[in-house]
């Protein structure tokens, strides 16, 4: 089954099981994705999966700095509904790997590097961000790779 498929079923199963939350978050997330078809000029063959997993990422990461945002205004109930939705997106997404998996990738990555210098960061985010397609957080990824850059500046 398709993703996009996917998530119409879960939409149709909440919708019947009276969970508004899910059902208000699916339909935001299939709005969304029929944005992007429009926008790609693919409504009738519709998005591959990888294409689904990257809207599904981009709406992940809207809620999370919706979130971050409404909580530095001091609005948690409206963050922990964010967060309650880039959770429930979540579950279309790859299986993410643990820090300790992201820190043997970002030295594999690291090695083809001769000196390491900050300005290799970039570089390296994208090797490092290619390859995982949706596994890893960007933002754990630069954490990483920041962290990394240093210990080696410092040595």
């Amino acid at each position: 089954m398709l993703l996009k498929q996917k998530i119409a079923e879960d939409l149709k199963s909440a919708m019947k099981s009276g969970d508004t939350l899910r059902r208000d978050a699916l339909r935001m997330l299939s709005a969304f994705l029929k944005n992007v078809e429009i926008e790609k000029k693919k409504r009738d063959e519709g998005l591959n999966d990888e294409e689904v997993q990257a809207v599904v990422l981009r709406a992940i990461k809207q809620r999370r700095d919706s979130a971050t945002q409404y909580l530095s205004g001091g609005r948690t109930d409206l963050a922990e509904k964010e967060t309650q939705e880039a959770e429930i997106f979540s579950v279309y997404l790859p299986q993410q790997l643990t820090r300790k998996e992201l820190e043997k990738e970002v030295e594999k990555n690291i090695v083809g590097f001769p000196e390491i210098k900050i300005s290799d960061m970039g570089k390296i985010m994208r090797a490092v961000m290619g390859k995982l397609k949706g596994q890893a957080d960007g933002n754990l990824v630069r954490e990483i790779v920041e962290k990394k850059i240093k210990s080696v500046d410092e040595n």
